[in-house]
């Protein structure tokens, strides 16, 4: 063979642009950019290998039935991306197609959603139609506000509820929890502020619910006028944990485009509990350690960075009710602490309490509103502390007053106490179908506290 026959020599030099090249027209198309292959299925944990995907990604995982899986990119194991179903993995197969969005999940948002039933994918679950065609797309996942560009909480929020607006008052942009065991009336005393509160919106998040406790959570706790100004996002406790975690960050989406229209916005979840049990679920499946309970330590920044996104900016605001199941009516459990940490006050409901039928069952003397002294009048503080102080020398001298050890002129504060306690509960019950102002109970509060002297 002749030496002109022979191939040229390529300089490594060469060999590198080429390489380059070659791998950039591989990254530019479609087929290499946007597509992989499944090589493990384990429980609801995809794995696969898709170049330039992030975390957040939305993926689409081609299954035998014709009909996609949706996923969401939750971590990486060397080039390896993990995946987590959205919903079910039936239909999908080893080496199934795997296909990106590169964008994150998005939800479509706007008026119409009103009085709406929606799925954390935005998708409508009260059987009628949604037209989205003019809606806006955003992000579930969102950064929480610079905290220097939130203004100060000045202003109060009646909530429609006396023991609250009285004792705990509420600023417009606060986030409080709402501490209780199962079965001590959270859902009603939700339902109660939804329809009598000063809130422009309602956004409802029911995360991990019975089935059946939706419908009758709309019909019974809403009622007709409460769902005309609400938004519920709910993922019952049958879905994946991804669901029931994006339960939590759609509906706080959807409450901060309200408040970006400068609207005021009230934001209710019906449980961060069942939400952070949800993450524990996610972060044992991708392999994360187990801390306290069992939850990952992911959970927990994670909780700090959902919780923050509400509050109050220059256009609107997101007052925010956090409930948190207290299991056996543990108050220690990680849980409860964290959120606690995070909150601006909370609501403590009591089994003791509604079990004597007195509803809604706040332990006043355990629950605290951190702005209480921000935004309330020096006289509304004072008739406020007196009640409380009332309520506390009761509790203290309870027991020798129920056995009939305490005798009448022995110490004349117990004396005030026991003469006022039942005008006290009088003032602090409130049936489900009373309608009250803020400014008739503040006054109430003030004329029954006008005469004590203690």
């Amino acid at each position: 063979m002749s030496s002109s026959s022979q191939p040229p020599y390529l300089s490594e030099d060469t060999i590198r642009e080429s390489r380059t090249r070659i791998r950039d027209i591989l990254y530019g198309a479609d087929l290499y950019k946007y597509k992989g292959r499944v090589s493990k299925l384990m429980g609801l944990t995809v794995e696969a290998q898709l170049p330039k995907l992030k975390i957040g990604d939305l993926c689409f995982i081609e299954s035998i039935d014709g009909e996609p899986k949706a996923a969401e990119v939750v971590a990486f194991k060397a080039d390896v991306a993990q995946m987590l179903l959205l919903y079910d993995g039936k239909g999908i197969s080893q080496g199934s197609w795997v296909t990106t969005t590169n964008n994150p999940i998005t939800i479509p948002v706007g008026d119409f959603l009103l009085g709406r039933l929606v799925s954390p994918l935005g998708e409508p679950m009260d059987g009628r139609p949604m037209d989205t065609t003019m809606a806006k797309m955003i992000s579930v996942d969102t950064p929480p506000p610079n905290p220097l560009s939130r203004p100060i909480i000045k202003h109060k929020f009646s909530t429609g509820l006396r023991a609250v607006d009285s004792l705990l008052t509420m600023g417009a942009g606060q986030r409080m929890g709402l501490f209780a065991g199962s079965g001590v009336g959270k859902s009603t005393l939700l339902g109660m502020i939804a329809r009598n509160s000063e809130a422009d919106v309602n956004v409802v998040a029911l995360v991990g619910e019975r089935g059946r406790e939706v419908k009758e959570f709309i019909e019974n706790s809403l009622g007709e006028e409460g769902v005309k100004r609400s938004v519920l996002v709910c993922s019952t406790g049958d879905q994946p944990p991804l669901m029931r975690m994006k339960c939590l960050q759609t509906a706080t989406a959807i409450a901060e485009y309200f408040r970006d229209q400068g609207k005021k916005v009230f934001l209710m979840t019906d449980t961060v509990t069942r939400a952070a049990m949800s993450g524990r679920e996610v972060g044992l499946a991708i392999g994360e350690p187990p801390t306290m309970k069992g939850y990952p330590p992911s959970i927990f920044s994670w909780l700090q960075k959902v919780l923050e996104r509400s509050g109050i900016t220059e256009d609107g605001s997101i007052t925010a009710l956090y409930t948190v199941l207290v299991e056996g009516d543990d108050f220690n459990d990680p849980v409860c602490d964290t959120v606690r940490g995070i909150i601006d006050g909370h609501i403590l409901l009591s089994r003791k309490i509604a079990a004597m039928n007195h509803f809604p069952a706040i332990d006043v003397l355990g629950s605290v509103s951190r702005l209480f002294t921000e935004i309330c009048d020096p006289e509304h503080m004072q008739a406020a502390g007196k009640m409380r102080e009332l309520m506390a020398i009761y509790a203290d001298a309870k027991d020798l007053i129920d056995v009939g050890a305490y005798e009448h002129g022995s110490n004349p504060r117990i004396d005030i106490a026991i003469q006022m306690m039942p005008e006290i509960n009088q003032f602090l019950r409130q049936s489900v179908k009373d309608l009250v102002n803020m400014d008739s109970t503040i006054g109430r509060l003030k004329e029954l506290m006008l005469s004590v002297n203690l």
